[in-house]
């Protein structure tokens, strides 16, 4: 038995080169802005709408328009729940876009304020539709938040950092696979505009899995703008 793992053991070990050689990754640059209004509608009742371009292939061309909105209702000053809808458009050179529909279940929790800053919690259901496909697919989103203000007592500038997993729930014709789908990483700066507007700016790492062990990685300068009333 040593000796016949002795005389596999090149051939193992070549296969896993070969394994290692086939997965790669894929790099780009990209930017993405968020134009996100919301607010109370009425009483408990609230609201949130965004438009969201993202410009890939070195920041050359729009490779995604992102349109979103959802009514909510507060059950408590920590818990807010959602549901919303999304038209995603997915540009493709010399053909006729794509066309992504979401709805969507969202829960905001806020969690409390440990070392003097915010942690809060967003969990997201999401049910995709894409005109490529017939397929419906589910997609779970789980974001942790935190944001410390630089300066105790003002809120000018706050630290903020936040991780986002993906999880696909089932396999679609369109080319959902199930399983884990996409990790965002994000380490920037809140800057407060006035009232309780502010602007998010940093630097967003998107790692995406893809199929037959590949992964992409979007290196994303990431500017949001919250108009809240």
């Amino acid at each position: 038995m040593r000796r016949l793992f002795r005389a596999l053991l090149p051939f193992v070990t070549l296969m896993g080169f070969a394994g290692n050689a086939m997965a790669r990754t894929t790099e780009e640059e990209q930017l993405w802005v968020n134009l996100t209004a919301m607010g109370a509608v009425s009483g408990k009742l609230v609201y949130f709408a965004e438009v969201q371009p993202r410009m890939g292939d070195g920041v050359s061309r729009l490779d995604q328009l992102l349109l979103r909105g959802a009514v909510g209702w507060k059950l408590s000053p920590s818990f807010t729940v959602y549901q919303g809808y999304a038209h995603v458009v997915l540009p493709v050179d010399g053909g006729r876009d794509v066309n992504e529909e979401r709805s969507f279940q969202q829960l905001n929790w806020v969690m409390g304020k440990p070392w003097g800053g915010e942690l809060s919690s967003r969990t997201r259901l999401e049910q995709r539709w894409r005109s490529d496909g017939k397929d419906m697919g589910w997609r779970l989103r789980e974001m942790l938040r935190y944001e410390k203000p630089l300066k105790p007592g003002s809120h000018a500038v706050n630290a903020l950092i936040y991780g986002e997993g993906f999880v696909a729930l089932n396999d679609t014709d369109w080319g959902a696979k199930g399983g884990f789908d996409q990790l965002r990483s994000f380490v920037g700066a809140e800057l407060g505009l006035g009232g309780a507007s502010t602007a998010e700016i940093g630097y967003l790492n998107q790692w995406i899995n893809q199929r037959g062990g590949n992964a992409r990685v979007n290196h994303v300068a990431s500017v949001t703008l919250f108009f809240r009333h």
